[in-house]
């Protein structure tokens, strides 16, 4: 098969291994970009998995990252894999099957399942001021299922069917090689959050489409590098969520979504103790401290 798996790494043991293991027989290229592991990542990968590829290099984000990877694979896909998932039996198979049989489709997704098998949901809706209120006010809590109070998650989306979709997690994701040549790699701009869904955003506005194929299945066990550092990061999302509504919606847009966060955030540290409620009214001090074009210039 023509598929480079590009898989990006940063202190990612116990499941890179799993992930590695996943691969072998497929015939896939398998790339690793590390991004300062620690913890025996890069021991391990070069021990049990000889033949994958490896490319150290400073933190320059997931997308910035994979990036890195894709420039250096030789496939005509690029398979992106989280560091903390790994395929079913016969599921790259099944994704390069399907993209061939949909030459007007620049990316595929999988079905994505947790560890024990349950449904992982996978597909989301591109942010706006609406949809992240949603979110930041509990409202889709109200009607999960509904599109109305839940679009940013996909509220009623069928994993169960092939569909099209805004976009999807980027845990794992089949990304036609001469799309990405039409479009360009992920902006790295995105540090961390978002990236898949400005490209995906990018890849349909320029015609293409982004499919979801529920018959090839990967395992996630999710959030494990995010968890590492959860305060860093939880700011690292509000700052993309301001940056992609920046970029494709413009400033005033970022603006109100800066505003709405703020109140949202305060309401959230209000209602929870402890580290969780810290972590909240941290983000929001942060966005009290600047207009949106501040702000993003200084994480820039």
């Amino acid at each position: 098969m023509d598929v480079s798996v590009v898989i990006v790494t940063y202190n990612a043991l116990p499941w890179i291994e799993r992930s590695l293991e996943s691969l072998e027989g497929t015939g896939a290229e398998a790339i690793v970009v590390d991004h300062g592991s620690s913890d025996g990542t890069l021991g391990l990968v070069r021990e049990r998995f000889p033949a994958a590829r490896v490319i150290e290099q400073e933190n320059r984000g997931l997308g910035g990252g994979s990036n890195t990877g894709m420039r250096a694979a030789s496939g005509r896909y690029y398979l992106l894999l989280n560091s903390d998932a790994w395929l079913n039996e016969g599921a790259l198979e099944k994704l390069v099957a399907f993209a061939d049989e949909h030459p007007e489709a620049a990316v595929v997704g999988p079905r994505l399942l947790n560890p024990d098998g349950s449904l992982q949901r996978s597909v989301r809706g591109f942010p706006s001021v609406w949809r992240l209120a949603t979110e930041y006010f509990f409202l889709r809590k109200l009607a999960p299922r509904s599109r109305a109070l839940n679009a940013f998650y996909a509220g009623g989306f069928d994993h169960d069917s092939v569909r099209e979709a805004e976009f999807v997690m980027g845990s794992a994701m089949l990304v036609r090689r001469d799309a990405a040549d039409a479009v360009g790699l992920f902006d790295e701009e995105f540090f961390m959050f978002n990236e898949e869904s400005d490209w995906c955003y990018r890849f349909l506005a320029a015609g293409w489409k982004v499919l979801f194929y529920p018959e090839a299945e990967v395992f996630h066990v999710g959030a494990a590098t995010t968890r590492q550092n959860w305060q860093r990061n939880y700011r690292e999302q509000m700052v993309s969520h301001l940056r992609f509504l920046a970029k494709h919606e413009g400033m005033r847009e970022a603006e109100r979504a800066r505003k709405m966060l703020i109140a949202s955030l305060l309401l959230r540290g209000a209602m929870f103790r402890g580290e969780r409620g810290s972590v909240y009214r941290d983000a929001a001090r942060w966005l009290r401290s600047g207009e949106t074009a501040a702000l993003l210039e200084s994480r820039g």
